[in-house]
C-alpha cells in the first residue's frame, strides 16, 4: 500500500532530477520540504508519547526544537535578516514620519492609510513592541487584509518561545480567521498547530482546527485542494506512526489503533471525492493507487456527480480567473447562479470570496447580511457579518441601521446595543440625512422596550431623554458641520408627539411639540398642519381641531384652498351657525388676499416676458439695421470709386486703366443682351467706365450659385453605430483630416474623416469619423476631452437627432456620487498635477478631472474621485476651507444639482392659483416667428383677464385707462410706417 508520507519521500528524488528553477521557486521548494519534515516528526514525536519506547525502535530521537525548526520554516519568508543600525539621515527621517502618523492618528483615528504606513516604517526601524501595539489598534477598528494578517502571524511565530507564547499565536490565528475567510492563513493555521502536537491535547487541537477550516473553505473550487491535501497528509503521517511494531502496546490494541487510523484517511479521501474541485482526476487516482481495496460503488457515483457539478461551475470560475481585480460583476453574476440553486454553504462561500476583494462595497454587504437575516437566521454567523461589514464601511448608515435591528432580534444586551449606537454617531457619516437615519433606528428601538401600560417606568424615560438628546445632538453636532439640521420636515419630533399622543396619552406634550415644529418654518405647509390637525382629531378635542385649523387657515401658502375646504367640512359637521359664519369669513377673506397676491405674481412675471420680448427685439432690428448698412455699403462701393476715376481720367486721359482695377471690373463687362445691368459713366473727352451694378435679386442669385459650388458632406444615417460625431475643434485648424487621422487611428481603422466647412471654405470646428468596424467607433469615444492645439475635443455617437430629439451626452454622472468630491475656488493656475498631489494624501486618487470651458481655459472647479466613500469623507473634513495659491477652496462630496427641463407651452397652474394662460413662443424660444399682418407700432400687449378660483374674476371697479386703446391712422400714417425701413 503506497501512502501520502511515502509519496512525498520521493519527492526530493524527483526534484533532484529536474532541471535546474528560479530562486523563488526554489526557496518555495526548500520551504515545503521542511515543513514536511517538521510535520513528520513532529507526528513522530506525538506519537512516541502516545505509544511509548516502542515508537523508538522505528524512529531515533525527536528534536525538541522542532516547533523552533517550524517557526523558522514559516517565517523564512518575511523574517529580517541580522543588520546594524547606525544613526543616519535615513533613520532619522523615518523617525519624523512616525510621529507625524501617531499625530494624525490621534486626530483621526479612522485613516487607514496612516495606519498601514505606521506599522510598515515601526517594523522597518525594528520597534517590535511598537509594531505589536500599531497592529492591535488597527485591527480593532478595521479589519485586516490577507498579507497584512501573515506579516503579522510570522513575525508573532518567529519571536514564539513557549507555551504561553504559542497560545497568543493561536489567539491571533482566530482573529484573522474572523476578518476575512482566507485559505492562506487556515493553511498557515493548520500546520502552526502541528508544531504543537506533542503538548496535552496537541492531537486533538490539529484535527479540530483542519476540521474547521474545511467547513469555512473546503468548498473554494481553486484554493480548497492545498487544504484538503494537507489534513490528509497529516493523517497519513499518523497512519505511518501507527503501524503495528512490537513493544508497548499489546498486537490487537495496535492493530485496532491502525484500523481506525487508516479509516480517518479512507473518509477524507471520500469526502474530497464528493466535492467539486479542481483537479479532482489527480485526487481520484491518488486514491486508487493509495487504497488496497477496490474504491466502493457510491465513492465512485458522487465522484461523477462532483465532476457534473464541477461542468456547471468552471465558467463561473473561469470568468473570475481571466478578469481583473476587483472582479465585482463576475462575483454578482457568480452569486445569482448560486442563489437560484440553494446551497447555504455554497452561497455564504461565494459571499466571502467576493469581499475579500470588494470588501468597501456597502451594496454587496447589505445583500450579504440580507441574505443571512432572512435564510440562515444563525445568531453567532449573522452578528459576525454585520460587525464585519461596519468594520469595513463604516460610513454606510444602513449598514449600521441593520446592525442594530440584527442585535435587538437575536437578543444582545441593551448596554451592547447602546455602545454600538455610540460607535455609530462616530463614524463620520457624509451626509446630515444619514444622522437622522441612525437616530430614528435607534429611537425604533428604545420604543420597543417601553410597556407603555405602565404610567412611568426606566425605559419611558429612558426613551424621552433619547428624544432630547436626539434633537439637541441634530441642533449643535450636525448642523454645526453640515449648516442644515437633516431634518427640516422634523420627522423625530412628530413620532415623538404620536407616541406622546397615542401611547402616553399626553395630549399636552404633543401640542408643545406641534407648535415647536411649525416655529421651525413648517408654519407655511398645509401637510403640516393638516398632520397636526389629524392627531388632535384622533387623540384632542373639538376645540383645538379648530384652532389648529383656524392658524393653518392663516399661515399656509402652497394650498390654503384645501385647508380652507377642510375647515369649512369640519364645521358644516360639528359646527355651530356662528363656526360656520366665522368660518366662511376667514377663509373668503384668505382667498381673495391669496389670489390678489397670486395676481400680481402673474402680471409681475407677464412684465418680465415682456421686457425680454421688447429686449430681443430691439436686438433683432439692431442687427438687421447694421446688415442693411452693410449692404449699402458694398452696393455704393463700386459708384465711387468709379466717379473718382473718372475725374482722374480728366486730367490724365491718356493713363492706362490700374492692373487692380482692371482686375476688379474685368468679370463685370456684360454679355450680350445685358447691358440694361450696367451704367457708363462718361468723362469730358468721352471715354466710359464700367461699374458693376447687378441689383439685389443677382446678388443672391450669385450667392447660390457660390453655395451650390461648395461640396456638400452627406452623412449615411445608417452608418451611425461606426460614425462619431468630433466637435469643439478649433477653427483655425489646417488639414483636419491630416491631423485628426493619426488620432483616431489609434482606436481602430478610420474609413474617411469627413470635416465640415462653411460657404467661404473656412472650417466650422467639427467634422465625422467613420471607422470600419463599430468596436473602434466605442474605443473612439473615450477621447472625448481630450486636449487638442489647446481645446477639449468632444467626441460624442453619431446620432440623428431628428429622431431623437431629447439625446443628450454627458459623459459624467449627475446624481450623488459619495466617493467623489467636488472643489471650487481653485486659482486657475492650478494644474493637475498640483492638485492631484494634495489629494494623495487623503486617499487613493482614481481620477481627477479638471473643468475647463470650451477653449480650454480653467474655471476654477475640479472633481476628484477617490477609491471609496470613507477616503472621500475624510478629504472633505480635510480640505474644506485649505487654501492654494492664496486661494481658499471649497470641497464637498459630489452631488450636481437636477438640471432645469424647460416648461412645456402648456396651461400651468399655480400651486393653489389660478390658471395661467398658455405662452406660445415659436421654434427659436420667445422670439417672434410668426409672420403678422399687423404694423409693430400699433400691436400692444394684451393683458390676460384675471380669473378667480371657481370662475371669471368681477370686472375691476376703474376702467380701463384710454390710452391702452390704439389711436386711428390715416392711410398717410400706414404708408410711412411700411416706408420706415
Amino acid at each position: 500500500m503506497a501512502t501520502a508520507a511515502e509519496t512525498s519521500a520521493s519527492e526530493p528524488e524527483a526534484e533532484s532530477k529536474a532541471g535546474p528553477k528560479a530562486d523563488g521557486e526554489e526557496d518555495e521548494v526548500k520551504a515545503a520540504r521542511t515543513r514536511r519534515k517538521v510535520l513528520s516528526r513532529a507526528v513522530a514525536a506525538a506519537t512516541y508519547k502516545t505509544m511509548g519506547p516502542a515508537w523508538d525502535q522505528q524512529e531515533e530521537g525527536v528534536s525538541e526544537s522542532d516547533g523552533d525548526e517550524y517557526a523558522m520554516a514559516s517565517s523564512a519568508e518575511s523574517s529580517p535578516g541580522e543588520y546594524e543600525w547606525e544613526y543616519d539621515e535615513e533613520e532619522e527621517k523615518n523617525q519624523l514620519e512616525i510621529e507625524r502618523l501617531e499625530e494624525q492618528l490621534s486626530i483621526n483615528v479612522y485613516d487607514y492609510n496612516c495606519h498601514v504606513d505606521l506599522i510598515r516604517l515601526l517594523r522597518l526601524e525594528g520597534e517590535l513592541t511598537k509594531v505589536r501595539m500599531a497592529r492591535q489598534k488597527m485591527s480593532e477598528i478595521f479589519p485586516l487584509t490577507e498579507e497584512l494578517w501573515l506579516e503579522w502571524l510570522h513575525d508573532e511565530i518567529s519571536m514564539a518561545q513557549d507555551g504561553l507564547d504559542r497560545e497568543h499565536v493561536y489567539d491571533l490565528f482566530e482573529k484573522a480567521v474572523k476578518d476575512y475567510i482566507c485559505p492562506n492563513i487556515w493553511l498557515e493555521y493548520g500546520q502552526y498547530s502541528v508544531g504543537g502536537i506533542g503538548q496535552k491535547g496537541g492531537l486533538e487541537k490539529v484535527r479540530s482546527v483542519f476540521e474547521r477550516a474545511l467547513s469555512s473553505v473546503g468548498l473554494h473550487m481553486t484554493k480548497g485542494l492545498a487544504l484538503w491535501e494537507a489534513y490528509r497528509e497529516f493523517e497519513s503521517a499518523i497512519v505511518e506512526a501507527a503501524r503495528p511494531v512490537a513493544g508497548f502496546l499489546s498486537p490487537f490494541d495496535q492493530e485496532q489503533t491502525f484500523d481506525s487510523q487508516l479509516e480517518k484517511v479512507h473518509s477524507l479521501f471520500r469526502r474530497q471525492l464528493a466535492i467539486p474541485l479542481y483537479d479532482m482526476e489527480a485526487t481520484f487516482a491518488e486514491y486508487e493507487e493509495w487504497s488496497e481495496d477496490p474504491i466502493p460503488e457510491s465513492v465512485i457515483q458522487n465522484y461523477n456527480k462532483a465532476l457534473q457539478q464541477l461542468e456547471k461551475y468552471k465558467p463561473y470560475e473561469e470568468a473570475l480567473l481571466q478578469a481583473e481585480a476587483p472582479r465585482l460583476a463576475e462575483y454578482q453574476a457568480y452569486i445569482d447562479f448560486e442563489m437560484k440553486i440553494g446551497d447555504p454553504a455554497r452561497i455564504q462561500l461565494i459571499f466571502e470570496r467576493a469581499l475579500v476583494e470588494n470588501c468597501l462595497v456597502p451594496d454587496l454587504w447589505i445583500r450579504y447580511s440580507q441574505y443571512l437575516d432572512r435564510q440562515l437566521k444563525v445568531k453567532d454567523l449573522v452578528l459576525s457579518v454585520h460587525n464585519r461589514a461596519i468594520r469595513n464601511c463604516p460610513w454606510t448608515v444602513a449598514l449600521w441601521s441593520r446592525y442594530l435591528l440584527a442585535m435587538e432580534r437575536h437578543g444582545v444586551d441593551h448596554q451592547v446595543i447602546s455602545v454600538t449606537f455610540e460607535k455609530a454617531l462616530n463614524a463620520g457619516f457624509i451626509q446630515a440625512t444619514d444622522y437622522v437615519e441612525i437616530w430614528q433606528a435607534y429611537l425604533d428601538y428604545l420604543r420597543r422596550r417601553v410597556d407603555f401600560k405602565q404610567d412611568s417606568s426606566k425605559e419611558l424615560e429612558e426613551l424621552r431623554a433619547a428624544f432630547t438628546r436626539a434633537l439637541e445632538y441634530l441642533k449643535q453636532e450636525v448642523e454645526e458641520r453640515f449648516n442644515e439640521s437633516g431634518d427640516p420636515s422634523c420627522v423625530i419630533m412628530q413620532n415623538w408627539a404620536r407616541i406622546e399622543a397615542r401611547l402616553c396619552n399626553n395630549m399636552q406634550k404633543a401640542r408643545e411639540l406641534w407648535d415647536s415644529i411649525m416655529t421651525r418654518g413648517n408654519a407655511k405647509y398645509a401637510n403640516m398642519w393638516l398632520e397636526y390637525y389629524n392627531l388632535e382629531r384622533a387623540h384632542g378635542d373639538t376645540q383645538h381641531c379648530r384652532k389648529a385649523l383656524h392658524r393653518a387657515v392663516q399661515c399656509t401658502s402652497d394650498y390654503p384652498e384645501h385647508v380652507c375646504e377642510v375647515l369649512l367640512t369640519m364645521e358644516r359637521t360639528e359646527g355651530s351657525l356662528e363656526d360656520w359664519d366665522i368660518a366662511v369669513q376667514k377663509t373668503e377673506t384668505r382667498l381673495a388676499r391669496v389670489n390678489e397676491q397670486r395676481m400680481k405674481a402673474a402680471e409681475k412675471e407677464a412684465a418680465l416676458v415682456q421686457q425680454e420680448e421688447e429686449k430681443a427685439e430691439q436686438r433683432k432690428r439692431a442687427r438687421a439695421e447694421k446688415k442693411a448698412l452693410k449692404k449699402k455699403k458694398k452696393i455704393r462701393g463700386p459708384e465711387k470709386r468709379g466717379a473718382d476715376e473718372d475725374d482722374e481720367k480728366e486730367w490724365g486721359d491718356d493713363e492706362e486703366e490700374q492692373p487692380s482695377k482692371r482686375r476688379r471690373f474685368e468679370n463685370s463687362i456684360p454679355a450680350a443682351g445685358e447691358t440694361q445691368n450696367v451704367e457708363v459713366a462718361a468723362g469730358p473727352a468721352g471715354k466710359c467706365a464700367a461699374v458693376d451694378v447687378e441689383p439685389p435679386s443677382k446678388q443672391k442669385e450669385k450667392a447660390a450659385s457660390l453655395k451650390r459650388d461648395m461640396p456638400k458632406v452627406l452623412h449615411d444615417s445608417s452608418k451611425d453605430s461606426i460614425t462619431v460625431f468630433v466637435s469643439n475643434l478649433p477653427y483655425s485648424m489646417q488639414e483636419p483630416d491630416a491631423k485628426l487621422r493619426p488620432l483616431f487611428e489609434a482606436c481602430g481603422e478610420v474609413v474617411q474623416i469627413r470635416p465640415i466647412f462653411s460657404n467661404r471654405g473656412d472650417f466650422r470646428g467639427y467634422c465625422y469619423v467613420e471607422f470600419k468596424e463599430e468596436k473602434s467607433a466605442l474605443q473612439a469615444l473615450e477621447m472625448d476631452r481630450k486636449s487638442v492645439e489647446g481645446r477639449p475635443m468632444f467626441v460624442s455617437p453619431c446620432v440623428d437627432k431628428s429622431k431623437n430629439p431629447d439625446f443628450k451626452v454627458f459623459r459624467y454622472s449627475t446624481s450623488l456620487e459619495k466617493h467623489k468630491l467636488f472643489i471650487s475656488g481653485l486659482p486657475f493656475s492650478c494644474t493637475k498635477e498640483e492638485l492631484e498631489e494634495i489629494c494623495k494624501a487623503h486617499g487613493t486618487v482614481k481620477d481627477l478631472r479638471l473643468v475647463t470651458n470650451r477653449a480650454g481655459k480653467p474655471k476654477g472647479l475640479a472633481y476628484v474621485e477617490y477609491e471609496n466613500e470613507s477616503q472621500a469623507s475624510q478629504a472633505v473634513m480635510k480640505m474644506d476651507g485649505m487654501t492654494i495659491k492664496e486661494n481658499i477652496i471649497k470641497v464637498a462630496i459630489s452631488n450636481p444639482p437636477q438640471r432645469k427641463v424647460p416648461e412645456k407651452p402648456e396651461t400651468r397652474k399655480a400651486p393653489g392659483g389660478p390658471m395661467l394662460l398658455p405662452q406660445t413662443y415659436g421654434a427659436r424660444g420667445k422670439g417672434r416667428t410668426q409672420l403678422s399682418l399687423l404694423p409693430r407700432a400699433l400691436q400692444r400687449p394684451s393683458a390676460a383677464a384675471p380669473q378667480a378660483e371657481n370662475g371669471p374674476a368681477a370686472a375691476p371697479a376703474v376702467a380701463a385707462p384710454a390710452a391702452t386703446e390704439a389711436p386711428k391712422m390715416s392711410n398717410a400714417d400706414f404708408a410711412k410706417l411700411f416706408l420706415r425701413k
